[in-house]
Protein backbone atom coordinates (compact mmCIF):
# COMPACT_ATOMS: atom_id res chain seq x y z
CA UNK A 1 0.00 0.00 0.00
CA UNK A 2 2.84 2.37 0.93
CA UNK A 3 4.55 1.65 -2.45
CA UNK A 4 1.33 2.54 -4.28
CA UNK A 5 0.96 5.78 -2.34
CA UNK A 6 4.59 6.67 -3.01
CA UNK A 7 4.13 6.04 -6.76
CA UNK A 8 0.97 8.15 -6.72
CA UNK A 9 2.71 11.07 -5.00
CA UNK A 10 5.58 10.83 -7.54
CA UNK A 11 3.11 11.14 -10.39
CA UNK A 12 1.57 14.29 -8.91
CA UNK A 13 5.01 15.94 -9.06
CA UNK A 14 5.37 15.38 -12.81
CA UNK A 15 4.27 18.88 -13.78
CA UNK A 16 3.25 19.80 -17.35
CA UNK A 17 3.21 17.12 -20.04
CA UNK A 18 3.41 17.54 -23.83
CA UNK A 19 2.21 15.01 -26.39
CA UNK A 20 3.28 14.34 -29.98
CA UNK A 21 1.52 12.71 -32.91
CA UNK A 22 4.18 11.02 -35.03
CA UNK A 23 2.54 9.95 -38.29
CA UNK A 24 5.15 8.09 -40.36
CA UNK A 25 5.09 6.15 -43.62
CA UNK A 26 4.75 2.74 -41.97
CA UNK A 27 3.18 3.56 -38.59
CA UNK A 28 1.47 6.14 -36.39
CA UNK A 29 2.45 6.86 -32.78
CA UNK A 30 1.20 9.05 -29.96
CA UNK A 31 3.80 9.81 -27.29
CA UNK A 32 3.65 11.78 -24.04
CA UNK A 33 6.72 13.52 -22.57
CA UNK A 34 7.50 15.27 -19.31
CA UNK A 35 8.15 18.89 -20.37
CA UNK A 36 10.75 19.44 -17.62
CA UNK A 37 12.86 16.29 -18.05
CA UNK A 38 12.05 15.19 -21.66
CA UNK A 39 11.29 11.73 -20.23
CA UNK A 40 9.01 9.57 -22.37
CA UNK A 41 6.14 8.51 -20.08
CA UNK A 42 3.90 6.47 -22.39
CA UNK A 43 3.14 5.81 -26.02
CA UNK A 44 1.21 3.61 -28.43
CA UNK A 45 1.94 2.58 -32.02
CA UNK A 46 -0.26 1.33 -34.88
CA UNK A 47 1.01 0.07 -38.25
CA UNK A 48 -0.30 1.66 -41.45
CA UNK A 49 -1.18 -0.39 -44.52
CA UNK A 50 0.38 0.61 -47.82
CA UNK A 51 -1.25 -0.33 -51.13
CA UNK A 52 0.53 -0.74 -54.46
CA UNK A 53 -2.26 -0.55 -57.11
CA UNK A 54 0.24 -0.55 -60.01
CA UNK A 55 3.98 -0.90 -60.43
CA UNK A 56 5.66 2.12 -58.85
CA UNK A 57 2.44 3.37 -57.21
CA UNK A 58 2.31 3.73 -53.41
CA UNK A 59 -0.88 4.83 -51.64
CA UNK A 60 -2.34 5.04 -48.13
CA UNK A 61 -5.92 5.54 -46.95
CA UNK A 62 -6.36 9.03 -45.36
CA UNK A 63 -9.22 7.73 -43.17
CA UNK A 64 -7.04 4.88 -41.89
CA UNK A 65 -4.28 7.40 -41.12
CA UNK A 66 -6.73 9.54 -39.12
CA UNK A 67 -8.26 6.51 -37.37
CA UNK A 68 -4.78 5.31 -36.39
CA UNK A 69 -4.17 8.67 -34.69
CA UNK A 70 -7.40 8.36 -32.67
CA UNK A 71 -6.52 4.78 -31.72
CA UNK A 72 -3.03 5.77 -30.58
CA UNK A 73 -4.36 8.72 -28.55
CA UNK A 74 -7.04 6.54 -26.90
CA UNK A 75 -4.64 3.74 -25.97
CA UNK A 76 -1.98 6.14 -24.67
CA UNK A 77 -4.52 8.00 -22.51
CA UNK A 78 -5.66 4.60 -21.19
CA UNK A 79 -2.05 3.69 -20.31
CA UNK A 80 -1.50 7.05 -18.59
CA UNK A 81 -4.58 6.50 -16.46
CA UNK A 82 -3.28 3.04 -15.49
CA UNK A 83 0.01 4.71 -14.49
CA UNK A 84 -1.97 7.13 -12.30
CA UNK A 85 -0.99 10.07 -14.52
CA UNK A 86 -3.63 12.75 -15.03
CA UNK A 87 -4.33 13.20 -18.77
CA UNK A 88 -5.39 16.80 -18.08
CA UNK A 89 -1.70 17.56 -17.40
CA UNK A 90 -1.13 17.42 -21.19
CA UNK A 91 -0.77 21.11 -22.05
CA UNK A 92 0.00 20.93 -25.77
CA UNK A 93 0.19 18.55 -28.74
CA UNK A 94 2.76 18.61 -31.54
CA UNK A 95 2.42 17.00 -34.97
CA UNK A 96 5.21 15.45 -37.00
CA UNK A 97 4.64 13.58 -40.21
CA UNK A 98 5.87 11.81 -43.33
CA UNK A 99 6.62 14.70 -45.69
CA UNK A 100 5.55 15.22 -49.35
CA UNK A 101 2.73 12.64 -49.15
CA UNK A 102 -0.18 14.34 -50.89
CA UNK A 103 -3.90 14.47 -50.02
CA UNK A 104 -6.96 16.26 -51.41
CA UNK A 105 -10.27 16.34 -49.57
CA UNK A 106 -13.72 17.99 -49.79
CA UNK A 107 -14.04 20.80 -47.24
CA UNK A 108 -17.86 20.52 -47.21
CA UNK A 109 -18.12 16.77 -46.56
CA UNK A 110 -14.72 16.23 -44.93
CA UNK A 111 -14.21 13.20 -47.18
CA UNK A 112 -10.89 12.42 -48.91
CA UNK A 113 -11.28 12.53 -52.71
CA UNK A 114 -8.57 9.94 -53.35
CA UNK A 115 -6.01 7.92 -51.43
CA UNK A 116 -2.93 9.72 -50.13
CA UNK A 117 -0.16 9.49 -52.75
CA UNK A 118 2.94 8.57 -50.72
CA UNK A 119 6.27 10.36 -51.17
CA UNK A 120 7.85 7.17 -52.62
CA UNK A 121 5.30 7.00 -55.46
CA UNK A 122 6.64 7.02 -59.05
CA UNK A 123 3.46 7.52 -61.13
CA UNK A 124 4.51 11.08 -61.98
CA UNK A 125 7.76 10.05 -63.69
CA UNK A 126 6.48 10.86 -67.20
CA UNK A 127 5.21 14.27 -65.95
CA UNK A 128 8.61 14.99 -64.42
CA UNK A 129 10.44 14.00 -67.62
CA UNK A 130 8.17 16.25 -69.70
CA UNK A 131 8.71 19.19 -67.31
CA UNK A 132 12.49 18.72 -67.38
CA UNK A 133 12.53 18.43 -71.18
CA UNK A 134 10.69 21.78 -71.43
CA UNK A 135 13.25 23.64 -69.28
CA UNK A 136 16.19 25.51 -70.85
CA UNK A 137 18.97 22.95 -71.27
CA UNK A 138 16.69 20.16 -69.95
CA UNK A 139 17.77 21.15 -66.44
CA UNK A 140 16.19 19.31 -63.49
CA UNK A 141 17.43 22.13 -61.21
CA UNK A 142 15.41 24.76 -63.11
CA UNK A 143 13.33 25.67 -59.99
CA UNK A 144 16.12 25.15 -57.44
CA UNK A 145 16.88 28.86 -56.87
CA UNK A 146 13.37 29.37 -55.44
CA UNK A 147 12.60 25.95 -53.98
CA UNK A 148 15.98 24.42 -53.10
CA UNK A 149 14.73 21.25 -54.84
CA UNK A 150 15.19 19.47 -58.19
CA UNK A 151 12.12 18.66 -60.30
CA UNK A 152 11.40 15.14 -59.05
CA UNK A 153 8.63 12.61 -58.44
CA UNK A 154 9.47 12.98 -54.72
CA UNK A 155 7.75 16.31 -54.10
CA UNK A 156 4.07 17.20 -53.69
CA UNK A 157 3.40 19.56 -56.64
CA UNK A 158 3.63 16.85 -59.32
CA UNK A 159 1.48 14.47 -57.23
CA UNK A 160 -1.18 17.17 -56.83
CA UNK A 161 -1.02 17.90 -60.56
CA UNK A 162 -1.58 14.17 -61.27
CA UNK A 163 -4.62 14.11 -58.97
CA UNK A 164 -6.13 17.16 -60.71
CA UNK A 165 -5.51 15.66 -64.16
CA UNK A 166 -6.54 12.05 -63.50
CA UNK A 167 -9.15 11.94 -60.72
CA UNK A 168 -12.54 13.32 -61.78
CA UNK A 169 -13.69 13.93 -58.18
CA UNK A 170 -10.59 16.06 -57.53
CA UNK A 171 -10.98 17.96 -60.81
CA UNK A 172 -14.64 18.76 -60.04
CA UNK A 173 -13.92 19.77 -56.44
CA UNK A 174 -11.17 22.16 -57.58
CA UNK A 175 -13.52 23.77 -60.11
CA UNK A 176 -16.30 24.15 -57.52
CA UNK A 177 -13.88 25.53 -54.86
CA UNK A 178 -14.54 22.62 -52.49
CA UNK A 179 -11.04 21.07 -52.69
CA UNK A 180 -8.43 21.35 -49.99
CA UNK A 181 -4.85 20.22 -50.56
CA UNK A 182 -2.48 19.28 -47.81
CA UNK A 183 0.37 17.07 -46.72
CA UNK A 184 -0.39 14.68 -43.83
CA UNK A 185 0.13 17.40 -41.18
CA UNK A 186 -2.55 19.61 -42.79
CA UNK A 187 -5.05 16.72 -42.99
CA UNK A 188 -4.54 15.79 -39.33
CA UNK A 189 -4.63 19.34 -37.97
CA UNK A 190 -7.77 20.14 -40.02
CA UNK A 191 -9.55 16.99 -38.79
CA UNK A 192 -8.44 17.30 -35.15
CA UNK A 193 -9.50 20.97 -34.89
CA UNK A 194 -13.04 20.37 -36.13
CA UNK A 195 -12.81 19.23 -39.76
CA UNK A 196 -15.80 20.46 -41.79
CA UNK A 197 -17.00 22.28 -38.65
CA UNK A 198 -14.35 24.98 -38.49
CA UNK A 199 -11.16 22.92 -38.85
CA UNK A 200 -7.92 24.89 -39.31
CA UNK A 201 -6.36 24.46 -42.77
CA UNK A 202 -2.65 25.13 -42.26
CA UNK A 203 0.84 23.71 -42.64
CA UNK A 204 4.24 24.72 -41.33
CA UNK A 205 7.25 26.05 -43.21
CA UNK A 206 9.15 22.73 -43.11
CA UNK A 207 6.34 20.76 -44.77
CA UNK A 208 5.57 23.59 -47.22
CA UNK A 209 9.22 23.63 -48.31
CA UNK A 210 8.79 20.04 -49.66
CA UNK A 211 6.04 20.84 -52.16
CA UNK A 212 7.94 22.68 -54.98
CA UNK A 213 5.30 25.44 -54.60
CA UNK A 214 7.01 27.25 -51.70
CA UNK A 215 9.64 29.97 -52.01
CA UNK A 216 12.28 29.31 -49.34
CA UNK A 217 13.40 32.96 -49.46
CA UNK A 218 10.01 34.73 -49.10
CA UNK A 219 8.80 31.87 -46.83
CA UNK A 220 5.42 31.66 -48.57
CA UNK A 221 3.65 30.06 -51.52
CA UNK A 222 5.08 31.41 -54.76
CA UNK A 223 2.55 32.64 -57.38
CA UNK A 224 4.96 31.92 -60.26
CA UNK A 225 5.55 28.34 -59.11
CA UNK A 226 1.78 27.81 -58.79
CA UNK A 227 1.33 29.11 -62.35
CA UNK A 228 4.18 26.83 -63.54
CA UNK A 229 2.38 23.75 -62.17
CA UNK A 230 -1.07 25.24 -62.92
CA UNK A 231 -2.27 24.86 -59.33
CA UNK A 232 -4.83 27.33 -57.90
CA UNK A 233 -3.51 29.00 -54.74
CA UNK A 234 -6.97 28.85 -53.13
CA UNK A 235 -6.62 25.12 -52.37
CA UNK A 236 -3.33 25.54 -50.47
CA UNK A 237 -3.15 25.62 -46.64
CA UNK A 238 -2.00 28.74 -44.79
CA UNK A 239 1.74 28.57 -44.00
CA UNK A 240 2.61 29.03 -40.32
CA UNK A 241 5.75 28.73 -38.20
CA UNK A 242 6.73 25.39 -36.64
CA UNK A 243 5.87 26.55 -33.11
CA UNK A 244 2.65 28.48 -32.49
CA UNK A 245 -0.95 27.70 -31.53
CA UNK A 246 -2.76 26.63 -34.71
CA UNK A 247 -6.04 25.61 -33.09
CA UNK A 248 -7.60 23.61 -30.25
CA UNK A 249 -8.29 19.86 -30.26
CA UNK A 250 -11.93 18.79 -30.69
CA UNK A 251 -12.29 15.13 -29.66
CA UNK A 252 -15.53 13.23 -29.12
CA UNK A 253 -16.33 12.88 -25.40
CA UNK A 254 -17.12 9.20 -26.08
CA UNK A 255 -13.43 8.51 -26.71
CA UNK A 256 -10.87 7.82 -23.98
CA UNK A 257 -8.87 10.72 -25.46
CA UNK A 258 -11.89 13.02 -24.96
CA UNK A 259 -10.09 14.93 -22.15
CA UNK A 260 -7.68 16.24 -24.83
CA UNK A 261 -10.48 18.51 -26.14
CA UNK A 262 -9.39 22.13 -25.78
CA UNK A 263 -5.66 21.28 -25.71
CA UNK A 264 -3.78 23.43 -28.26
CA UNK A 265 -2.02 21.92 -31.26
CA UNK A 266 1.02 24.18 -31.15
CA UNK A 267 3.90 22.39 -32.89
CA UNK A 268 4.27 21.13 -36.44
CA UNK A 269 7.40 19.85 -38.19
CA UNK A 270 8.06 17.47 -41.05
CA UNK A 271 9.56 14.30 -39.56
CA UNK A 272 13.16 14.99 -40.57
CA UNK A 273 13.08 18.54 -39.24
CA UNK A 274 11.51 17.25 -36.03
CA UNK A 275 14.39 14.77 -35.63
CA UNK A 276 16.91 17.62 -36.13
CA UNK A 277 15.20 19.55 -33.30
CA UNK A 278 14.90 16.40 -31.13
CA UNK A 279 18.63 15.75 -31.57
CA UNK A 280 19.24 19.36 -30.37
CA UNK A 281 21.00 20.29 -33.65
CA UNK A 282 20.43 24.03 -33.16
CA UNK A 283 23.94 25.15 -34.14
CA UNK A 284 25.26 25.76 -37.63
CA UNK A 285 27.14 22.61 -38.73
CA UNK A 286 25.35 20.09 -36.49
CA UNK A 287 23.85 17.11 -38.34
CA UNK A 288 21.76 13.97 -37.80
CA UNK A 289 20.81 10.93 -39.86
CA UNK A 290 17.41 9.26 -39.43
CA UNK A 291 16.95 5.62 -40.45
CA UNK A 292 13.26 5.06 -41.14
CA UNK A 293 11.42 3.93 -44.28
CA UNK A 294 14.01 6.06 -46.06
CA UNK A 295 17.23 7.56 -44.79
CA UNK A 296 17.63 11.31 -44.27
CA UNK A 297 20.80 13.20 -43.38
CA UNK A 298 20.19 16.84 -42.41
CA UNK A 299 22.81 19.44 -41.54
CA UNK A 300 21.89 22.76 -39.95
CA UNK A 301 23.35 25.59 -42.09
CA UNK A 302 21.94 28.52 -40.09
CA UNK A 303 19.66 31.40 -41.11
CA UNK A 304 20.83 31.70 -44.73
CA UNK A 305 20.00 28.97 -47.28
CA UNK A 306 23.03 27.20 -48.79
CA UNK A 307 22.64 25.72 -52.28
CA UNK A 308 24.30 22.39 -52.95
CA UNK A 309 26.61 21.65 -55.90
CA UNK A 310 26.60 17.92 -55.14
CA UNK A 311 23.00 16.74 -55.40
CA UNK A 312 21.70 17.68 -51.94
CA UNK A 313 18.47 19.55 -51.20
CA UNK A 314 18.17 22.92 -49.52
CA UNK A 315 15.23 22.81 -47.14
CA UNK A 316 13.73 24.72 -44.22
CA UNK A 317 14.96 23.11 -41.00
CA UNK A 318 12.56 24.89 -38.60
CA UNK A 319 11.08 28.24 -37.60
CA UNK A 320 10.41 28.00 -33.87
CA UNK A 321 7.97 30.91 -33.49
CA UNK A 322 6.17 33.49 -35.60
CA UNK A 323 8.77 36.15 -34.85
CA UNK A 324 11.78 33.82 -34.84
CA UNK A 325 14.11 33.48 -37.84
CA UNK A 326 13.85 30.45 -40.11
CA UNK A 327 16.82 28.09 -40.06
CA UNK A 328 17.81 26.06 -43.11
CA UNK A 329 19.38 22.67 -43.70
CA UNK A 330 21.20 20.78 -46.40
CA UNK A 331 19.54 17.40 -46.83
CA UNK A 332 20.58 14.12 -48.37
CA UNK A 333 17.49 11.96 -48.97
CA UNK A 334 17.60 8.20 -49.58
CA UNK A 335 14.30 6.61 -50.64
CA UNK A 336 14.83 3.05 -49.39
CA UNK A 337 16.33 2.16 -46.00
CA UNK A 338 13.95 0.42 -43.59
CA UNK A 339 11.71 -0.25 -46.60
CA UNK A 340 14.25 -2.82 -47.81
CA UNK A 341 13.69 -4.83 -44.62
CA UNK A 342 9.94 -4.77 -45.24
CA UNK A 343 10.57 -5.90 -48.84
CA UNK A 344 12.75 -8.83 -47.74
CA UNK A 345 10.02 -9.81 -45.26
CA UNK A 346 6.81 -9.22 -47.24
CA UNK A 347 7.92 -9.75 -50.85
CA UNK A 348 10.68 -12.36 -50.63
CA UNK A 349 9.74 -14.00 -47.32
CA UNK A 350 13.39 -14.61 -46.38
CA UNK A 351 12.76 -13.19 -42.89
CA UNK A 352 9.67 -13.28 -40.67
CA UNK A 353 10.52 -10.28 -38.46
CA UNK A 354 12.76 -7.22 -38.76
CA UNK A 355 14.95 -8.40 -35.87
CA UNK A 356 15.68 -11.63 -37.75
CA UNK A 357 17.60 -9.63 -40.39
CA UNK A 358 20.33 -8.68 -37.91
CA UNK A 359 20.81 -12.29 -36.81
CA UNK A 360 20.95 -13.58 -40.42
CA UNK A 361 23.51 -10.95 -41.42
CA UNK A 362 25.59 -11.51 -38.26
CA UNK A 363 25.78 -15.25 -39.00
CA UNK A 364 27.99 -14.60 -42.04
CA UNK A 365 29.51 -11.18 -41.21
CA UNK A 366 30.00 -10.40 -44.92
CA UNK A 367 28.02 -10.06 -48.14
CA UNK A 368 30.64 -12.28 -49.86
CA UNK A 369 30.89 -9.86 -52.81
CA UNK A 370 27.11 -9.46 -53.17
CA UNK A 371 25.91 -5.85 -53.63
CA UNK A 372 22.29 -4.71 -53.38
CA UNK A 373 21.16 -1.33 -54.77
CA UNK A 374 17.52 -0.98 -53.58
CA UNK A 375 16.48 1.66 -56.14
CA UNK A 376 12.81 0.62 -55.95
CA UNK A 377 11.71 4.26 -56.39
CA UNK A 378 14.65 5.39 -58.52
CA UNK A 379 17.67 6.96 -56.82
CA UNK A 380 17.34 10.11 -54.71
CA UNK A 381 20.37 12.06 -53.45
CA UNK A 382 22.93 12.61 -54.78
CA UNK A 383 21.83 11.27 -58.21
CA UNK A 384 18.14 12.25 -58.57
CA UNK A 385 17.70 9.53 -61.19
CA UNK A 386 14.07 8.30 -61.39
CA UNK A 387 14.91 5.80 -64.16
CA UNK A 388 17.17 3.70 -61.86
CA UNK A 389 15.79 0.41 -60.56
CA UNK A 390 16.83 -2.08 -57.89
CA UNK A 391 19.69 -4.45 -58.66
CA UNK A 392 21.48 -7.30 -56.86
CA UNK A 393 24.85 -8.19 -58.35
CA UNK A 394 28.00 -10.15 -57.56
CA UNK A 395 26.01 -13.35 -57.00
CA UNK A 396 27.73 -16.75 -57.03
CA UNK A 397 26.56 -20.28 -56.26
CA UNK A 398 27.90 -19.71 -52.75
CA UNK A 399 25.56 -16.72 -52.11
CA UNK A 400 22.71 -17.43 -49.69
CA UNK A 401 19.99 -15.45 -47.89
CA UNK A 402 22.38 -14.47 -45.08
CA UNK A 403 24.71 -12.79 -47.58
CA UNK A 404 21.70 -10.99 -49.09
CA UNK A 405 20.63 -9.84 -45.60
CA UNK A 406 24.14 -8.46 -45.01
CA UNK A 407 24.15 -6.75 -48.43
CA UNK A 408 20.80 -5.11 -47.58
CA UNK A 409 22.24 -3.60 -44.39
CA UNK A 410 25.38 -2.51 -46.23
CA UNK A 411 23.19 -0.81 -48.86
CA UNK A 412 21.73 1.48 -46.18
CA UNK A 413 25.26 2.34 -44.99
CA UNK A 414 26.68 2.90 -48.49
CA UNK A 415 23.81 5.23 -49.39
CA UNK A 416 24.50 7.22 -46.21
CA UNK A 417 28.20 7.37 -47.14
CA UNK A 418 27.29 8.84 -50.55
CA UNK A 419 25.21 11.65 -49.05
CA UNK A 420 27.76 12.31 -46.28
CA UNK A 421 30.52 12.64 -48.91
CA UNK A 422 28.31 15.12 -50.84
CA UNK A 423 27.64 17.10 -47.64
CA UNK A 424 31.35 17.25 -46.77
CA UNK A 425 32.13 18.48 -50.30
CA UNK A 426 29.42 21.18 -50.13
CA UNK A 427 30.48 22.50 -46.71
CA UNK A 428 34.23 21.98 -47.03
CA UNK A 429 34.21 20.71 -43.43
CA UNK A 430 34.11 16.98 -42.71
CA UNK A 431 31.74 15.74 -40.02
CA UNK A 432 33.75 14.26 -37.16
CA UNK A 433 30.88 12.03 -35.97
CA UNK A 434 27.33 11.21 -37.05
CA UNK A 435 24.31 11.54 -34.74
CA UNK A 436 21.67 8.95 -35.62
CA UNK A 437 18.06 8.08 -34.78
CA UNK A 438 15.08 6.18 -36.17
CA UNK A 439 13.72 2.65 -35.96
CA UNK A 440 16.65 0.93 -37.69
CA UNK A 441 19.16 2.20 -35.11
CA UNK A 442 18.07 -0.63 -32.79
CA UNK A 443 20.04 -2.88 -35.19
CA UNK A 444 23.49 -2.86 -33.56
CA UNK A 445 25.16 -4.58 -36.51
CA UNK A 446 23.86 -1.82 -38.81
CA UNK A 447 25.26 0.87 -36.50
CA UNK A 448 28.70 -0.82 -36.40
CA UNK A 449 28.67 -1.29 -40.18
CA UNK A 450 27.80 2.39 -40.57
CA UNK A 451 30.76 3.47 -38.44
CA UNK A 452 33.06 1.14 -40.43
CA UNK A 453 31.87 2.39 -43.83
CA UNK A 454 31.95 6.10 -42.85
CA UNK A 455 35.24 5.75 -40.94
CA UNK A 456 33.85 8.06 -38.21
CA UNK A 457 32.04 7.33 -34.91
CA UNK A 458 28.24 6.89 -34.98
CA UNK A 459 26.41 8.29 -31.93
CA UNK A 460 22.99 6.90 -31.00
CA UNK A 461 20.85 8.51 -28.24
CA UNK A 462 19.56 6.16 -25.56
CA UNK A 463 16.04 7.57 -26.11
CA UNK A 464 15.39 6.77 -29.80
CA UNK A 465 12.13 8.75 -30.22
CA UNK A 466 13.85 11.98 -31.25
CA UNK A 467 11.35 12.78 -34.04
CA UNK A 468 8.40 12.83 -31.63
CA UNK A 469 10.54 14.63 -29.04
CA UNK A 470 11.25 17.42 -31.57
CA UNK A 471 7.52 17.92 -32.24
CA UNK A 472 6.80 17.95 -28.49
CA UNK A 473 9.56 20.52 -27.89
CA UNK A 474 8.14 22.82 -30.60
CA UNK A 475 4.62 22.46 -29.15
CA UNK A 476 5.67 23.01 -25.54
CA UNK A 477 7.79 26.06 -26.39
CA UNK A 478 5.05 27.84 -28.37
CA UNK A 479 3.91 31.29 -27.28
CA UNK A 480 0.80 30.88 -25.15
CA UNK A 481 1.95 27.42 -23.96
CA UNK A 482 5.54 28.01 -22.78
CA UNK A 483 6.01 24.85 -20.71
CA UNK A 484 9.21 23.75 -22.50
CA UNK A 485 12.31 25.93 -22.59
CA UNK A 486 14.54 25.76 -25.68
CA UNK A 487 17.28 27.87 -24.09
CA UNK A 488 20.59 25.97 -24.50
CA UNK A 489 21.24 25.96 -20.73
CA UNK A 490 17.81 24.41 -20.06
CA UNK A 491 18.03 21.58 -22.60
CA UNK A 492 18.30 18.10 -21.11
CA UNK A 493 21.65 16.36 -21.56
CA UNK A 494 21.16 13.41 -23.92
CA UNK A 495 22.78 10.10 -22.95
CA UNK A 496 24.07 8.14 -25.92
CA UNK A 497 26.02 5.14 -27.15
CA UNK A 498 29.00 5.48 -29.51
CA UNK A 499 30.03 3.01 -32.23
CA UNK A 500 33.69 3.41 -33.26
CA UNK A 501 35.05 2.29 -36.68
CA UNK A 502 36.72 -1.13 -36.45
CA UNK A 503 38.16 -1.79 -39.94
CA UNK A 504 41.08 -0.32 -41.88
CA UNK A 505 39.64 2.79 -43.55
CA UNK A 506 42.17 2.87 -46.36
CA UNK A 507 41.77 -0.74 -47.41
CA UNK A 508 38.65 -2.84 -46.94
CA UNK A 509 36.17 0.03 -46.41
CA UNK A 510 37.25 1.90 -49.55
CA UNK A 511 37.29 -1.28 -51.67
CA UNK A 512 33.75 -2.16 -50.62
CA UNK A 513 32.58 1.40 -51.28
CA UNK A 514 34.17 1.46 -54.76
CA UNK A 515 32.36 -1.78 -55.66
CA UNK A 516 29.10 -0.34 -54.38
CA UNK A 517 29.54 2.71 -56.69
CA UNK A 518 30.09 0.28 -59.58
CA UNK A 519 26.81 -1.49 -58.73
CA UNK A 520 24.97 1.87 -58.63
CA UNK A 521 26.06 2.59 -62.20
CA UNK A 522 24.60 -0.76 -63.27
CA UNK A 523 21.21 0.29 -61.81
CA UNK A 524 21.04 3.56 -63.79
CA UNK A 525 18.77 4.31 -66.81
CA UNK A 526 16.83 1.09 -66.39
CA UNK A 527 13.28 2.34 -66.77
CA UNK A 528 12.73 5.34 -69.03
CA UNK A 529 9.30 6.64 -69.97
CA UNK A 530 10.35 8.48 -73.12
CA UNK A 531 11.33 6.28 -76.09
CA UNK A 532 15.02 6.23 -76.91
CA UNK A 533 14.30 7.72 -80.35
CA UNK A 534 11.88 10.63 -80.08
CA UNK A 535 10.22 12.68 -82.78
CA UNK A 536 9.96 11.37 -86.33
CA UNK A 537 13.28 9.58 -86.44
CA UNK A 538 13.23 6.39 -88.49
CA UNK A 539 13.90 3.53 -86.09
CA UNK A 540 14.22 0.82 -88.77
CA UNK A 541 17.52 -0.89 -89.43
CA UNK A 542 17.56 0.75 -92.86
CA UNK A 543 17.87 4.24 -91.33
CA UNK A 544 21.59 3.43 -91.24
CA UNK A 545 22.73 3.44 -94.90
CA UNK A 546 25.88 1.29 -94.47
CA UNK A 547 24.01 -1.20 -92.28
CA UNK A 548 21.16 -1.31 -94.80
CA UNK A 549 23.55 -2.09 -97.70
CA UNK A 550 25.26 -4.76 -95.59
CA UNK A 551 22.00 -6.53 -94.69
CA UNK A 552 20.57 -6.31 -98.24
CA UNK A 553 23.86 -7.59 -99.68
CA UNK A 554 23.85 -10.52 -97.23
CA UNK A 555 20.25 -11.40 -98.20
CA UNK A 556 21.08 -11.43 -101.94
CA UNK A 557 24.16 -13.60 -101.30
CA UNK A 558 22.06 -16.12 -99.35
CA UNK A 559 19.41 -16.24 -102.13
CA UNK A 560 22.12 -16.61 -104.76
CA UNK A 561 23.82 -19.42 -102.82
CA UNK A 562 20.51 -21.31 -102.48
CA UNK A 563 19.84 -20.87 -106.21
CA UNK A 564 23.29 -22.20 -107.19
CA UNK A 565 22.93 -25.16 -104.81
CA UNK A 566 19.55 -25.93 -106.37
CA UNK A 567 21.00 -25.82 -109.92
CA UNK A 568 23.78 -28.27 -108.96
CA UNK A 569 21.31 -30.76 -107.45
CA UNK A 570 19.22 -30.60 -110.60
Amino acid sequence: MNDTMAASSNRIMLGPLVAAIDQGTSSTRFLVFNAKTAELLSHHQVEIKQSFPKEGWVEEDPKEILQSVYECMDRTCEKLTQLNIDVSNIKAVGVTNQRETTLVWDKQTGEPLYNAIVWLDLRTQSTVERLINKTPGKNKNHLKDKTGLPISTYFSAVKLRWLMDNVEKVHEAVLSHRAMFGTVDSWLIWCLTGGKNGGVHCTDVTNASRTMLFNIHTMDWDPELCIYFDIPMGILPKVRSSSEIYGLMKISSKLKSGPLTGVPISGCLGDQSAALVGQMCFKDGQAKNTYGTGCFLLKNVGTKPVMSDHGLLTTVAYKLGRDKPACYALEGSVAIAGAVVRWLKDNLGIIQTSTELEKLAADVGTSYGCYFVPAFSGLYAPYWEPSARGIICGLTQFTNRSHLAFAALEAVCFQTREILDAMNQDSGINLSQLQVDGGMTSNRLLMQLQADILCIPVVKPSMPETTALGAAMAAGAAEGVSVWSLNPEDLTEVTSEKFEPQINPEAESELRYARWKKAVQRAMNWETIEPVNSGNEDTSIFSSVPLGFYILGSMFMLIGAKYIAGQKLA
